[in-house]
């Protein structure tokens, strides 16, 4: 029973088993799911940071009971680092622009925000790489998304102080 709650938490309910793009599936659907919360539902982006920790902390864990006996140690079906990844540029956002603002604006940023950590992701530039290459348990699984995410912040921030 543990092992099916655990491999459905990492694999966010098997959308890591997708074929061919699983980590751009699996922040597509965070990018879905956050615009609903935040802009839909209104819940509180502060409040959400607070479960994105424990996210966080679930997730190190998981993940590495899911790798323990696997020789990948980064396998394409863990997918709940791009949920945390994807999550920590929108719900900085939605902090930062806690005021009602118009839906096409959102999802324009929303899209930027996506492309963005798609292509650090993958690209994997430093310190990404590094948390990819030197960390080969749930530390490095997660670490390199997270570290993907606050390069899109740190761009998000960077645009913002250019146009003001």
């Amino acid at each position: 029973m543990f092992k099916k709650i655990n491999y459905l938490f990492v694999t966010m309910f098997g959308i890591g088993k997708l074929p061919k793009i699983p980590g751009s599936y699996a922040s597509l659907v965070t990018v879905i799911i956050l615009y609903i919360l935040f802009n839909i539902l209104s819940v509180p982006p502060d409040l959400f940071l607070y479960f994105l920790v424990v996210i966080f902390i679930i997730s190190l864990i998981s993940v590495n009971v899911f790798i323990k006996n696997l020789t990948n140690k980064d396998p394409k079906e863990i997918v709940i680092d791009e949920f945390i990844g994807q999550s920590i540029p929108i719900c900085l956002y939605e902090i930062a622009h806690n005021e009602q603002t118009n839906s096409t604006r959102v999802l324009t940023f929303y899209f930027i925000m996506f492309i963005l950590f798609r292509i650090f992701d993958i690209t994997k530039p430093y310190p990404v790489s590094y948390y990819d290459k030197n960390f080969k348990n749930s530390f490095g699984v997660i670490m390199d998304d997270v570290c993907a995410g606050l390069y899109v912040v740190a761009i998000l921030v960077f645009y913002m102080i250019i146009v003001s």
